[in-house]
Protein backbone atom coordinates (compact mmCIF):
# COMPACT_ATOMS: atom_id res chain seq x y z
CA UNK A 1 0.00 0.00 0.00
CA UNK A 2 2.90 2.37 0.83
CA UNK A 3 4.53 1.63 -2.54
CA UNK A 4 1.29 2.30 -4.40
CA UNK A 5 0.71 5.61 -2.62
CA UNK A 6 4.35 6.64 -3.12
CA UNK A 7 4.20 5.93 -6.85
CA UNK A 8 0.98 7.92 -7.16
CA UNK A 9 2.57 10.87 -5.37
CA UNK A 10 5.66 10.88 -7.62
CA UNK A 11 3.86 10.70 -10.96
CA UNK A 12 0.82 12.73 -10.03
CA UNK A 13 2.39 15.51 -7.99
CA UNK A 14 1.59 18.39 -10.45
CA UNK A 15 -2.05 17.34 -10.65
CA UNK A 16 -2.17 16.90 -6.87
CA UNK A 17 -0.88 20.41 -6.19
CA UNK A 18 -3.44 21.94 -8.56
CA UNK A 19 -6.18 19.76 -7.10
CA UNK A 20 -5.22 20.86 -3.58
CA UNK A 21 -5.53 24.48 -4.66
CA UNK A 22 -9.07 23.77 -5.90
CA UNK A 23 -9.98 21.95 -2.69
CA UNK A 24 -8.97 24.90 -0.52
CA UNK A 25 -11.69 27.08 -2.06
CA UNK A 26 -14.64 24.93 -3.17
CA UNK A 27 -18.19 26.20 -3.65
CA UNK A 28 -19.52 25.39 -0.21
CA UNK A 29 -23.13 25.45 -1.32
CA UNK A 30 -22.46 22.58 -3.71
CA UNK A 31 -20.47 20.77 -1.01
CA UNK A 32 -23.51 20.96 1.25
CA UNK A 33 -25.70 19.64 -1.55
CA UNK A 34 -23.29 16.74 -2.10
CA UNK A 35 -23.40 15.90 1.61
CA UNK A 36 -27.20 15.99 1.54
CA UNK A 37 -27.26 13.67 -1.50
CA UNK A 38 -25.02 11.16 0.30
CA UNK A 39 -27.23 11.24 3.40
CA UNK A 40 -30.29 10.63 1.22
CA UNK A 41 -28.44 7.74 -0.45
CA UNK A 42 -27.88 6.06 2.91
CA UNK A 43 -31.49 6.71 3.85
CA UNK A 44 -32.80 5.02 0.71
CA UNK A 45 -30.80 1.86 1.47
CA UNK A 46 -32.24 1.75 4.98
CA UNK A 47 -35.76 2.24 3.62
CA UNK A 48 -35.18 -0.53 1.08
CA UNK A 49 -34.57 -3.01 3.92
CA UNK A 50 -37.57 -1.62 5.77
CA UNK A 51 -39.77 -2.12 2.69
CA UNK A 52 -38.67 -5.75 2.44
CA UNK A 53 -39.46 -6.43 6.09
CA UNK A 54 -42.79 -4.61 5.88
CA UNK A 55 -43.66 -6.65 2.81
CA UNK A 56 -43.02 -9.77 4.89
CA UNK A 57 -45.28 -8.45 7.64
CA UNK A 58 -42.72 -7.10 10.13
CA UNK A 59 -42.49 -3.41 11.01
CA UNK A 60 -39.32 -1.77 12.32
CA UNK A 61 -39.00 1.99 12.66
CA UNK A 62 -37.13 4.01 10.02
CA UNK A 63 -34.81 5.38 12.70
CA UNK A 64 -33.62 1.90 13.62
CA UNK A 65 -33.13 0.91 9.99
CA UNK A 66 -31.09 4.06 9.31
CA UNK A 67 -28.91 3.37 12.36
CA UNK A 68 -28.35 -0.22 11.18
CA UNK A 69 -27.48 0.97 7.69
CA UNK A 70 -24.82 3.41 8.89
CA UNK A 71 -23.23 1.01 11.37
CA UNK A 72 -23.30 -2.00 9.04
CA UNK A 73 -21.86 0.03 6.16
CA UNK A 74 -18.94 1.14 8.32
CA UNK A 75 -18.24 -2.43 9.40
CA UNK A 76 -18.43 -3.69 5.83
CA UNK A 77 -16.13 -1.05 4.35
CA UNK A 78 -13.41 -0.66 6.97
CA UNK A 79 -12.84 -4.15 8.46
CA UNK A 80 -11.03 -7.04 6.75
CA UNK A 81 -13.79 -9.47 5.85
CA UNK A 82 -16.19 -6.62 6.53
CA UNK A 83 -19.26 -8.05 4.74
CA UNK A 84 -19.27 -11.00 7.16
CA UNK A 85 -19.18 -8.71 10.22
CA UNK A 86 -21.79 -6.46 8.60
CA UNK A 87 -24.23 -9.31 7.94
CA UNK A 88 -23.75 -10.69 11.45
CA UNK A 89 -24.37 -7.25 12.94
CA UNK A 90 -27.52 -6.74 10.86
CA UNK A 91 -28.83 -10.14 11.88
CA UNK A 92 -28.28 -9.49 15.60
CA UNK A 93 -29.88 -6.06 15.44
CA UNK A 94 -32.95 -7.34 13.60
CA UNK A 95 -33.35 -10.11 16.16
CA UNK A 96 -33.23 -7.49 18.94
CA UNK A 97 -36.01 -5.62 17.16
CA UNK A 98 -38.23 -8.70 17.11
CA UNK A 99 -37.58 -9.97 13.58
CA UNK A 100 -37.62 -13.76 13.22
CA UNK A 101 -34.37 -15.52 12.21
CA UNK A 102 -35.80 -16.52 8.84
CA UNK A 103 -37.05 -13.03 8.03
CA UNK A 104 -33.78 -11.43 9.11
CA UNK A 105 -31.69 -13.82 6.98
CA UNK A 106 -34.03 -13.40 4.04
CA UNK A 107 -34.01 -9.60 4.28
CA UNK A 108 -30.20 -9.38 4.50
CA UNK A 109 -29.70 -11.74 1.55
CA UNK A 110 -32.34 -10.14 -0.66
CA UNK A 111 -31.19 -6.59 0.08
CA UNK A 112 -27.69 -7.57 -1.06
CA UNK A 113 -29.06 -9.09 -4.26
CA UNK A 114 -31.21 -6.05 -4.98
CA UNK A 115 -28.34 -3.65 -4.32
CA UNK A 116 -25.95 -5.53 -6.63
CA UNK A 117 -28.62 -5.90 -9.29
CA UNK A 118 -29.44 -2.19 -9.14
CA UNK A 119 -25.78 -1.28 -9.69
CA UNK A 120 -25.59 -3.64 -12.68
CA UNK A 121 -28.75 -2.07 -14.07
CA UNK A 122 -27.41 1.47 -13.63
CA UNK A 123 -24.14 0.55 -15.32
CA UNK A 124 -25.90 -1.25 -18.18
CA UNK A 125 -28.20 1.68 -18.84
CA UNK A 126 -25.18 3.98 -18.83
CA UNK A 127 -23.50 1.73 -21.37
CA UNK A 128 -26.60 1.74 -23.54
CA UNK A 129 -26.76 5.52 -23.47
CA UNK A 130 -23.15 5.68 -24.69
CA UNK A 131 -24.11 3.23 -27.47
CA UNK A 132 -21.92 0.44 -26.20
CA UNK A 133 -23.12 -2.53 -28.23
CA UNK A 134 -22.18 -5.04 -25.53
CA UNK A 135 -24.21 -3.40 -22.77
CA UNK A 136 -27.61 -4.56 -23.94
CA UNK A 137 -26.34 -8.15 -23.98
CA UNK A 138 -25.12 -7.81 -20.41
CA UNK A 139 -28.42 -6.27 -19.33
CA UNK A 140 -30.41 -9.01 -21.10
CA UNK A 141 -28.20 -11.72 -19.57
CA UNK A 142 -28.62 -10.33 -16.08
CA UNK A 143 -32.38 -10.06 -16.56
CA UNK A 144 -32.64 -13.68 -17.72
CA UNK A 145 -30.49 -14.86 -14.80
CA UNK A 146 -32.62 -12.91 -12.33
CA UNK A 147 -35.82 -14.40 -13.76
CA UNK A 148 -34.34 -17.92 -13.63
CA UNK A 149 -33.28 -17.50 -10.00
CA UNK A 150 -36.70 -16.09 -9.05
CA UNK A 151 -38.54 -18.98 -10.74
CA UNK A 152 -36.22 -21.54 -9.11
CA UNK A 153 -36.67 -20.05 -5.64
CA UNK A 154 -40.44 -19.93 -6.11
CA UNK A 155 -40.58 -23.59 -7.19
CA UNK A 156 -38.41 -24.70 -4.27
CA UNK A 157 -40.56 -22.69 -1.87
CA UNK A 158 -43.67 -24.47 -3.15
CA UNK A 159 -42.02 -27.90 -3.19
CA UNK A 160 -39.48 -27.99 -0.32
CA UNK A 161 -39.57 -31.81 -0.31
CA UNK A 162 -37.47 -31.69 -3.49
CA UNK A 163 -34.58 -30.65 -1.27
CA UNK A 164 -35.17 -33.28 1.42
CA UNK A 165 -33.01 -36.09 0.04
CA UNK A 166 -30.00 -34.06 -1.23
CA UNK A 167 -29.93 -31.84 1.86
CA UNK A 168 -30.09 -34.80 4.24
CA UNK A 169 -27.30 -36.48 2.28
CA UNK A 170 -25.19 -33.32 2.55
CA UNK A 171 -25.88 -33.00 6.28
CA UNK A 172 -25.05 -36.68 6.76
CA UNK A 173 -21.68 -36.21 5.04
CA UNK A 174 -20.85 -33.16 7.15
CA UNK A 175 -21.88 -34.94 10.36
CA UNK A 176 -19.75 -37.94 9.40
CA UNK A 177 -16.69 -35.69 9.19
CA UNK A 178 -17.64 -34.05 12.50
CA UNK A 179 -18.32 -37.50 14.06
CA UNK A 180 -21.90 -36.73 14.96
CA UNK A 181 -25.19 -38.56 14.34
CA UNK A 182 -26.29 -38.45 10.66
CA UNK A 183 -29.48 -36.46 11.39
CA UNK A 184 -27.83 -33.93 13.69
CA UNK A 185 -29.09 -30.42 12.80
CA UNK A 186 -31.51 -31.60 10.12
CA UNK A 187 -34.66 -30.79 12.08
CA UNK A 188 -33.41 -27.28 12.87
CA UNK A 189 -32.52 -26.65 9.22
CA UNK A 190 -35.88 -27.82 7.89
CA UNK A 191 -37.65 -25.84 10.59
CA UNK A 192 -35.82 -22.78 9.29
CA UNK A 193 -36.97 -23.64 5.73
CA UNK A 194 -40.53 -23.90 7.02
CA UNK A 195 -40.23 -20.35 8.40
CA UNK A 196 -38.95 -19.15 5.04
CA UNK A 197 -42.00 -20.68 3.31
CA UNK A 198 -44.23 -18.57 5.55
CA UNK A 199 -42.71 -15.33 4.20
CA UNK A 200 -44.95 -13.78 1.58
CA UNK A 201 -43.86 -10.38 0.27
CA UNK A 202 -46.51 -8.02 -1.07
CA UNK A 203 -45.64 -7.13 -4.69
CA UNK A 204 -46.08 -3.42 -3.97
CA UNK A 205 -43.49 -3.45 -1.21
CA UNK A 206 -41.09 -5.40 -3.42
CA UNK A 207 -41.41 -2.83 -6.22
CA UNK A 208 -40.75 -0.05 -3.71
CA UNK A 209 -37.64 -1.91 -2.50
CA UNK A 210 -36.33 -2.22 -6.08
CA UNK A 211 -36.86 1.50 -6.71
CA UNK A 212 -35.13 2.39 -3.44
CA UNK A 213 -32.17 0.16 -4.36
CA UNK A 214 -31.81 2.11 -7.61
CA UNK A 215 -32.18 5.43 -5.78
CA UNK A 216 -29.41 4.41 -3.38
CA UNK A 217 -26.84 4.26 -6.21
CA UNK A 218 -28.22 7.21 -8.14
CA UNK A 219 -28.05 9.57 -5.16
CA UNK A 220 -24.50 8.38 -4.46
CA UNK A 221 -23.61 9.14 -8.09
CA UNK A 222 -25.34 12.52 -7.69
CA UNK A 223 -23.02 13.19 -4.75
CA UNK A 224 -20.02 12.58 -7.02
CA UNK A 225 -21.42 14.93 -9.67
CA UNK A 226 -22.08 17.65 -7.09
CA UNK A 227 -18.49 17.26 -5.88
CA UNK A 228 -17.36 17.84 -9.47
CA UNK A 229 -19.44 21.00 -9.63
CA UNK A 230 -18.13 22.15 -6.24
CA UNK A 231 -14.53 22.19 -7.51
CA UNK A 232 -15.44 23.76 -10.86
CA UNK A 233 -15.31 20.51 -12.86
CA UNK A 234 -18.80 20.60 -14.33
CA UNK A 235 -17.94 19.84 -17.97
CA UNK A 236 -18.50 16.10 -17.68
CA UNK A 237 -21.81 14.76 -19.02
CA UNK A 238 -24.13 12.77 -16.73
CA UNK A 239 -23.69 9.63 -18.84
CA UNK A 240 -19.89 9.70 -18.68
CA UNK A 241 -20.03 10.43 -14.97
CA UNK A 242 -22.34 7.44 -14.49
CA UNK A 243 -19.89 5.17 -16.31
CA UNK A 244 -16.98 6.47 -14.21
CA UNK A 245 -19.02 6.01 -11.05
CA UNK A 246 -19.95 2.40 -11.88
CA UNK A 247 -16.30 1.65 -12.64
CA UNK A 248 -15.33 2.98 -9.22
CA UNK A 249 -18.04 0.99 -7.45
CA UNK A 250 -16.99 -2.16 -9.33
CA UNK A 251 -13.44 -1.58 -8.08
CA UNK A 252 -14.84 -1.24 -4.55
CA UNK A 253 -16.13 -4.82 -4.74
CA UNK A 254 -12.53 -6.11 -4.78
CA UNK A 255 -11.67 -6.56 -1.06
CA UNK A 256 -7.95 -5.79 -1.32
CA UNK A 257 -7.70 -2.72 0.91
CA UNK A 258 -10.33 -1.60 3.47
CA UNK A 259 -12.55 1.00 1.89
CA UNK A 260 -10.89 0.42 -1.48
CA UNK A 261 -8.46 3.23 -0.68
CA UNK A 262 -6.33 3.89 -3.72
CA UNK A 263 -8.16 1.36 -5.89
CA UNK A 264 -11.56 3.07 -5.98
CA UNK A 265 -9.97 6.51 -6.16
CA UNK A 266 -7.81 5.54 -9.14
CA UNK A 267 -10.79 4.01 -10.95
CA UNK A 268 -12.90 7.11 -10.37
CA UNK A 269 -10.13 9.48 -11.45
CA UNK A 270 -9.44 7.51 -14.63
CA UNK A 271 -13.15 7.37 -15.43
CA UNK A 272 -13.63 11.10 -14.92
CA UNK A 273 -10.55 11.92 -17.01
CA UNK A 274 -11.89 9.66 -19.77
CA UNK A 275 -15.15 11.61 -19.50
CA UNK A 276 -13.41 14.89 -20.30
CA UNK A 277 -12.11 16.31 -17.02
CA UNK A 278 -8.52 17.35 -16.44
CA UNK A 279 -6.42 15.30 -14.04
CA UNK A 280 -6.44 18.08 -11.45
CA UNK A 281 -10.22 18.50 -11.61
CA UNK A 282 -10.79 14.74 -11.42
CA UNK A 283 -8.49 14.33 -8.41
CA UNK A 284 -10.08 17.26 -6.58
CA UNK A 285 -13.60 15.96 -7.22
CA UNK A 286 -12.74 12.40 -6.14
CA UNK A 287 -10.95 13.55 -2.98
CA UNK A 288 -13.96 15.66 -2.00
CA UNK A 289 -16.34 12.81 -2.82
CA UNK A 290 -14.31 10.36 -0.74
CA UNK A 291 -14.14 12.80 2.17
CA UNK A 292 -17.93 12.80 2.21
CA UNK A 293 -18.78 9.20 1.28
CA UNK A 294 -15.89 7.58 3.16
CA UNK A 295 -14.75 10.05 5.81
CA UNK A 296 -18.04 11.53 6.99
CA UNK A 297 -20.37 8.56 6.44
CA UNK A 298 -17.95 5.97 7.84
CA UNK A 299 -17.17 8.18 10.84
CA UNK A 300 -20.86 8.65 11.55
CA UNK A 301 -21.42 4.92 11.14
CA UNK A 302 -18.81 4.01 13.74
CA UNK A 303 -20.34 6.48 16.18
CA UNK A 304 -23.73 4.87 15.62
CA UNK A 305 -22.19 1.41 16.12
CA UNK A 306 -20.70 2.49 19.45
CA UNK A 307 -24.07 3.89 20.53
CA UNK A 308 -25.93 0.71 19.54
CA UNK A 309 -23.35 -1.43 21.32
CA UNK A 310 -23.70 0.67 24.46
CA UNK A 311 -27.48 0.31 24.37
CA UNK A 312 -27.22 -3.45 23.79
CA UNK A 313 -25.14 -3.83 26.96
CA UNK A 314 -27.71 -2.07 29.11
CA UNK A 315 -30.09 -4.41 30.97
Amino acid sequence: MVIVIGTELVFGWPALTEAFAQLTAPHWGWVGAALAAEIVSMGTYARMQRALLRGAGTKVSVRRHVAMAYAAHSLSVTLPGGPVFSSSFNFRQMRRYGVSPAEASWCIALSGVLSTGALVLVGSVGGLLTRNSGSWRGLLGYGCAAIAVSVGVRLLAKHPLWLDRPVRALIGGVNKVRRRPPEHGADRLFGFVTQLRAIRVHPGHFVVAVLLALANWLFDALCLWLCCVAVGADRITPVHLLIAYCAGMAAASVPVIPGGLGVVDAALVLGLVAGGLTSANAVAAVVLYRLISFGFIIGAGWLVWLLLRHRAKRP
